[in-house]
């Protein structure tokens, strides 16, 4: 288990002895398993334990287009979604795309080292087929497209009515579909793409995200009928020396 954040297959906030209403896991509850994005020598196999549970599982109906958001700003959702698309595309299952879907703060394709341009928002206003949009990041078998430089026009492309088949076309496409998206608290940004996608993995951040923004999150994409298929919560510590969690 890792001592900096773990996938939860179900959601429990309980209050801190100090008073504040953060978000933590029972444990003794909790089917969890551990990522420590923060530390490569951790981050390979244990964000392989999230490809497994999530992408692939051993049946038919296993998402394949998945969206990735924090509950706030600053949650770790970027450096998430980036070390599970690489662990995906490494694990020979077909050709993934990681989608940069957060026009207000992007930084994925800063982080991945490709140029913002020609992205999603153009994909959306133009034509050409969906790949030509989609730059290649140096790992094998992993593409990307960047927000785009029109992106100031993010309001109108997510209600637009080119999203859809553009991300039917996606499908078709690659075998895997990863989105980074923009915080649920800030936005129904998150919550738009994930009713046409698979379903949304929550990353929450240990000792900082607020109970009552994680149950407004989760409330949001249920009204909205957007399937939970897990929550990361980030930047969890725990008083065991490192040396023994090796041997977990």
């Amino acid at each position: 288990m890792s001592r900096n954040f773990e996938l939860m297959q179900q959601l429990e906030i309980v209050s801190s002895s100090s008073g504040r209403s953060i978000f933590e896991p029972d444990m003794s509850e909790l089917d969890a398993i551990g990522v420590a994005i923060g530390t490569n020598r951790w981050a390979g196999d244990e964000a392989s334990s999230i490809v497994q549970r999530i992408l692939l599982p051993r049946k038919q109906d296993a998402p394949r287009m998945v969206v990735f958001a924090g509950v706030n700003h600053g949650d770790g959702c970027t450096a998430i979604c980036a070390s599970v698309a690489e662990t995906l595309a490494d694990s020979g299952c077909g050709q993934v795309c990681i989608v940069e879907a957060n026009f207000r703060t992007p930084a994925l394709s800063r982080r991945l080292g490709i140029a913002n341009h020609n992205g999603l928002a153009e994909a959306i206003v133009r034509e050409g087929p969906i790949r030509s949009f989609a730059k290649p990041t140096g790992t094998d078998g992993l593409w990307c497209i960047s927000c785009g430089g029109n992106a100031m026009n993010w309001p109108n492309l997510l209600n637009s009515e080119r999203l859809k088949p553009r991300l039917d076309e996606l499908r078709k496409e690659f075998s895997f579909v990863i989105f980074d998206s923009p915080p649920l608290s800030r936005s129904a940004d998150a919550v738009a793409i994930g009713q046409l996608a698979d379903g949304v993995v929550m990353i929450l951040e240990a000792a900082s995200t607020r109970r009552e923004s994680a149950q407004m999150a989760t409330a949001a994409l249920r009204s909205a009928k957007v399937p939970i298929l897990g929550a990361v919560l980030n930047k969890r510590t725990f008083p065991i020396p490192e040396r023994i969690y090796r041997r977990l």
